[in-house]
């Protein structure tokens, strides 16, 4: 699935605009992030 390639870097972009606009929300994400990579992590790809 070649889109798929695009969600990191658009994910990222997004996330770094909403962190310049509310800092507190940097919590938020790190930890959605976590959250998704280990259960990518567990439950394979």
């Amino acid at each position: 699935m070649p889109y798929l390639q695009h969600i990191g870097p658009i994910t990222a972009l997004i996330a770094g605009i909403l962190i310049l606009i509310m800092p507190r929300l940097l919590n938020y994400i790190i930890a959605l992030y976590l959250i998704v990579t280990g259960l990518i992590g567990l439950f394979g790809r």
